[in-house]
């Protein structure tokens, strides 16, 4: 297992399945870093407004104010809780989830909602001990943590992402996801300030992971690899 000494922050935005999730997982457990999964935090409040019959037009403060977020890590993965209880991930990748969350995380109160939870993730993963942690998501290093010690974008072209996901038995509708993610006004899908661009498509899975792993030790990389 390789480790650095200092804790390290890194952010990894992209959109819907440039393989973020995949990449930071793979990396997490190299480098003993605490991986968070932001898409599941937005998945988990869209759920719990779908169960609570809310749509996203309706008003949801009082829904928010009342919902607790929490975290239980299960290996090197920080995983949602709601009230408590934590959330299987099959209850998140539904097709009614995958439909209604890009609605739900345009809205602004619901950005702030998981805003500060995000953030505190950094402190948790320090008090467990992790070398680091590395977060996913859409505004990671332009909103949640803007100084993460290494900032990437990933990205891949639109079949390679639909094939992906219909590999996961996923009904995704990528595009117009990538077009609510990027034109919602709170905390848009972009490539954060300082970001290292690294084109998914290109390269295996093992690739990319080792590709980060060298980038977050130090070692340089030919941007062609990129």
């Amino acid at each position: 297992m390789c480790q650095t000494t200092a804790f390290k922050i890194v952010s990894v935005d992209g959109g819907a399945a440039s393989g973020k999730s995949s990449t930071s997982r793979g990396v997490a457990a190299q480098l003993n870093l605490m991986h968070v999964d932001t898409g599941s935090h937005y998945r988990a409040v869209t759920l719990a407004c779908i169960e609570a019959g809310l749509a996203p037009e309706a008003p949801l403060q009082a829904f928010l104010d009342s919902l607790e977020l929490g975290t239980q890590t299960i290996g090197n993965s920080a995983r949602i809780c709601l009230n408590g209880a934590l959330v299987e991930d099959s209850r998140l990748r539904t097709d009614a989830v995958n439909a209604a969350v890009s609605h739900f995380a345009a809205l602004p109160q619901v950005r702030e909602k998981v805003k500060q939870f995000q953030r505190a993730q950094a402190a948790l993963a320090r008090k467990e001990s992790f070398a680091g942690l590395i977060m996913e998501g859409r505004d990671i290093g332009s909103v949640i943590f803007p100084d993460a010690d290494l900032k990437l974008y990933l990205q891949a072209d639109e079949a390679t992402r639909a094939a992906r996901r219909k590999e996961e038995g996923q009904n995704d509708a990528i595009s117009k996801r990538d077009e609510l993610d990027k034109a919602r006004k709170t905390a848009p899908l972009t490539i954060p300030e300082g970001a290292i661009v690294i084109n998914t498509g290109k390269h295996s899975l093992e690739e990319v992971i080792r590709l980060v792993v060298e980038l977050y030790v130090g070692n340089p990389i030919n941007p062609s690899d990129l």
